[in-house]
Order: C-alpha cells, then structure tokens, then sequence
C-alpha cells in the first residue's frame, strides 16, 4: 500500500541519485572517467537500496513509485547517450532502443496505474537494469583504467558483450510489457 509521504529514505535516496546524475554527466562530458566511474556506482546502487529501504520499512510512496523509475532512466538512458556520443561499446543505435525502450514502459505504466493495475518491475525488467548498469560501468571503467582486465578478457570485450547483453534484455523487456499490457491497449 503506497502512502502520501513525500519525505522518506527511498525518496531522498532518488533524490541523491537524480543528483549524482547530472555531477556523472558532466563527468563523462568533460571526459573525467575514474570520477564517472564512482559516481555511477554508487548512483546505480542506491536504486537497489531505496526499493529494499521502501519496502523494509514500509515506506512505499506514490513519489517514490513515479520517482525512482524516472530516476533510473535518467541515469541509464543518459549514461547510454553520451557513452554512445563519445565513441564506446554502445553504438548510437543502441542507446535509441534502451531510450525507446524506457519511453513506451513509461507510457504504458502510466495507462495501467490510471486503471488502477499495479505495472511494477518484472524480473525482465529488473534483469535489464542490472546489465544496463554493468555495461556502463564497463564502458567507464574500460575509460578510467585503460588495458584493465578480468582474468584473459580485457574490459573493452568485456563492455561489448555487457553491452549486446543489456540491449537483448532490454529489447525482451520491452516486449514481455507490451504482452502485458495488451488487455489494456488492445
């Protein structure tokens, strides 16, 4: 049962991370990738926090069901942007699908909350986020730390393949919502 109250830890929580995006953009801007590597960590780790805090303590908000997804696109949909501008294991054409992507979920949760559905995150979802996330920290890692590798696999492989990983989980994602959502748009 989501509450009317604004001020909980989870909300200040996306709060800090909305924050923490706009410092990671410019970050990667000016082309200051170890403290765009740290920011983004510790901006995608608190979407894991805030969701247990809301639910451990019973401080799910309707702000905070709007707020945090919108948080995590700006995060993820901005990282993608400008990691595909500058040249990375994100192709232009994949930051359009996780944009398109974001887009229609959001559209289509707004019209399943409006008839009163709950649209949370499916494990799909969920899935997609967290190789979203891997793949960015890969890209800036590989950015921040050049040569850097994982055992035999250099972290630019490694980015690519994070990369294909979180646009085919992304692209299924998107895909399982619209099944879902079929009732409503049919």
């Amino acid at each position: 049962m989501a509450s009317d109250r604004i001020l909980t830890v989870p909300n200040l929580l996306s709060l800090a991370r909305l924050v923490l995006s706009i410092v990671l953009f410019v970050a990667i801007e000016r082309g200051a990738y170890v403290p765009a590597f740290w920011l983004f960590a510790v901006a995608a780790s608190t979407d894991w926090v805030d969701g247990w805090w809301a639910r451990r303590f019973g401080q799910v908000s309707r702000l905070g069901r709007i707020f945090d997804p919108l948080v995590d696109k700006v995060l993820v949909c901005g990282s993608f942007t400008l990691l595909a501008a500058a040249g990375s294991a994100i192709a232009p054409w994949m930051a359009v699908v996780v944009v398109v992507r974001e887009l229609m979920v959001t559209a289509i949760r707004a019209e399943m909350e409006k008839a009163g559905r709950d649209f949370s995150a499916a494990l799909a979802g969920k899935l997609k986020m967290v190789l979203q996330c891997l793949a960015v920290a890969a890209v800036l890692a590989g950015r921040a730390w050049p040569g850097l590798a994982i055992g035999d696999v250099g972290i630019e492989t490694a980015a690519t393949w994070l990369a294909w990983g979180a646009i085919i989980a992304t692209a299924w994602s998107g895909i399982e919502y619209l099944v879902a959502a079929r009732p409503l748009v049919a």
